[in-house]
């Protein structure tokens, strides 16, 4: 079995060392944030220091997906987030009978398991720490790669860390997220240059998170977790250990909404939003937390029919990153992380077969979700950019775009549309996939004609303005 060298210590990394390790291979993964794994779920969110996770305690959700690669790939770790009271989220039993029909066999796979990011990071790093085969190194920074001879496209053989020591192996797995410095460093050892492309989302968030009262429970969601509601959006996730997060986004060029900071402007708007309000009824556990400058990023380390390099694969966010209010990252990039293991059993022992294995099933399972959440980002964005200046919002910019946007409008009104609609927000199918069954576009389009869209109920722009000026100004 091969020598692996992990780096990064977040979720995807995590779970690309553990499944690694238990598939045989000797596995270093390095860190470089120092603090230890704390031993609780409290001290994880009150004391943990994970300065390399900008979204550390920010909203967070695992899609029905993320729970699936789990259940059937580390059950142990399943096993720990239901002992910490991990969120089951299931859609389908918060809707009357009449919209959902009878339970089906199949609907238990749209059921996710989710948690607090400090949460789910606690309970993999624990679980990793006590892998035989797996040996964590935190506070270790690596500031670039080691080449090796190769077979016609330079190899990368293994890290330079900070220090000066040099570390080798037979795969380097880059899982160091949006931040990661992959192409400056194959770069230095003469690569081919990594094809990117990078927009910035367009969003700024402004997030809380509450727990219940004593004896108290998470509040029931009326309408979507992410709720479009004119020139902003609401996201309400429930989380582990009766704690949710209520976050709002905007425009990042929408100046008036950066008010949105002040905790009383913030309440006043989700106050005033009627399917939103009741998730206010909690403790407060966080200030109101800001994060903008998202990306939207995806690499290809593959050029001219050929890798870029070979022994090195970028997995998860370090691949491709997206607009984090869709909630595919984590879900996906464990998904990522499991073919990584599957593409090592089978390649590893040829470096250009692997980097032409991993690059085609990157392509083909993963890259797709890409563009989609890309479409979805910029449609959202211009529907806001076109509201908050009193503009009509412009329609869908294709045919494929208008029926995603349609199905999910109509979806409550027909039981197969509202479990199509559900696989494709839980990351189970590509909109794609859904389209292509017989009668679903169709049953959309007729359901279109006779549901006209209706605005999510909330403020008015003139009220939203109004409503975060006066708290602002107190």
């Amino acid at each position: 079995m091969a020598q692996i060298i992990v780096l990064g210590g977040g979720v995807c990394g995590l779970a690309s060392g553990i499944m690694l390790a238990r598939d045989g291979h000797e596995v270093t993964l390095l860190e470089r944030d120092a603090a230890p794994v704390p031993d609780s779920i409290e001290e994880a969110w009150e004391e943990w220091d994970r300065s390399g996770v900008s979204q550390f305690r920010l909203a967070h959700f695992l899609h029905a997906r993320a729970s699936e690669v789990i259940a059937r790939e580390l059950p142990d770790v399943r096993a720990a987030m239901i002992d910490a009271d991990a969120a089951v989220v299931d859609n389908l039993a918060r809707i009357p009978d009449e919209i959902t029909g009878p339970r089906r066999p199949e609907d238990d796979r749209l059921v996710a398991l989710t948690a607090r990011r400090s949460t789910v990071e606690q309970i993999f790093g624990s679980v990793a720490d006590a892998e035989p085969r797996l040996d964590v190194r935190r506070g270790v920074a690596v500031e670039g790669l080691l080449s090796g001879p190769g077979a016609g496209v330079p190899h990368v053989s293994g890290v330079r860390l900070a220090g000066g020591e040099e570390l080798r192996g037979d795969l380097v797995v880059d899982a160091m997220g949006r931040r990661s410095p992959l192409p400056k460093w194959l770069a230095e050892l003469d690569c081919a240059p990594v094809a990117e492309e990078a927009e910035d989302s367009g969003f700024i968030y402004y997030g809380r998170f509450f727990k219940a009262a004593d004896g108290g429970s998470v509040p029931q969601g009326i309408g979507p977790l992410l709720a479009p509601v004119g020139s902003f959006s609401v996201l309400t996730l429930p989380s582990d250990q009766s704690t949710w997060s209520v976050t709002l986004f905007v425009s990042a060029g929408d100046r008036p909404l950066k008010a949105l900071r002040n905790v009383d402007a913030w309440t006043a708007l989700v106050r005033a939003c009627p399917l939103h309000a009741h998730w206010l009824d909690g403790e407060p556990i966080s200030e109101v937390v800001a994060m903008g400058g998202v990306l939207d990023r995806y690499r290809r380390f593959f050029t001219d029919g050929r890798p870029v390099a070979t022994g090195v694969a970028a997995v998860a966010d370090a691949w491709a990153c997206t607009n984090p209010s869709l909630g595919r990252g984590i879900s996906l990039g464990l998904v990522h992380a499991a073919r990584l293991r599957d593409v090592a059993r089978e390649e590893l022992d040829d470096p250009l077969e692997f980097a032409d294995a991993w690059d085609h099933i990157t392509e083909r399972e993963l890259a797709p979700w890409y563009r989609a959440t890309v479409a979805t980002d910029r449609a959202r964005l211009a529907e806001i950019e076109a509201l908050r200046n009193g503009m009509e919002p412009p329609g869908p910019a294709d045919f494929q775009s208008g029926l995603g946007a349609s199905l999910f409008r109509v979806m409550a009104y027909d039981p197969d549309l509202l479990r199509a609609g559900l696989e494709i927000t839980g990351c189970l199918a590509l909109p794609e996939e859904v389209f292509a069954r017989p009668g679903v576009v169709d049953r959309v389009v007729e359901l279109s004609e006779a549901h006209p869209p209706a605005p999510m109920p909330g403020p008015s722009r003139d009220e939203v303005l109004r409503l975060i000026a006066e708290p602002a100004g107190a």
